[in-house]
């Protein structure tokens, strides 16, 4: 585990400003780049829900993907409090992260932000392994 980071991270051949939490996934042969950036806007956020829901600590952050075929991954962030056999558990900032071994790979190098702005709020996940969708329209 890893504590707060400020600094560049080199993304795809290109550099960005980071400014974080990063959790180092554990798995075998992975680089630096292949963990899991949380921004700070993304974790005041996730204190001020927890803050502001009163969401008790039996319930921890829960990071999960699901498959929408040719369009690609959908990336979630949510809160649980069944963790599985094939979870693995993570800490930033005094908040749990769970996240399924399935999911984790595909979390691996993907930065988790929260913007505010004119557009509205929430969770953006930044995904440097994205590639161009099949163009079926779907």
């Amino acid at each position: 585990m890893e504590n707060i980071v400020t600094g560049t991270i080199n993304q795809q051949n290109s550099e960005i400003d980071f400014d974080g939490e990063i959790i180092n996934t554990g798995v075998i042969g992975a680089s630096k780049e292949d963990r899991i950036f949380f921004t700070k806007s993304a974790i005041e956020a996730i204190h001020h829900e927890l803050v502001e829901n009163d969401i008790g600590e039996t319930y921890f952050i829960r990071l999960a993907t699901r498959s929408m075929g040719c369009l690609g991954m959908q990336f979630k962030i949510g809160y649980d409090s069944n963790i599985n056999d094939d979870d693995r558990t993570f800490e930033i900032d005094n908040i749990k992260v769970v996240v399924d071994s399935h999911s984790l790979f595909y979390f691996m190098a993907v930065t988790i932000d929260f913007v505010d702005d004119i557009n509205g709020s929430g969770f953006v996940f930044h995904n440097p392994h994205t590639q161009p969708t099949c163009g079926c329209s779907h």
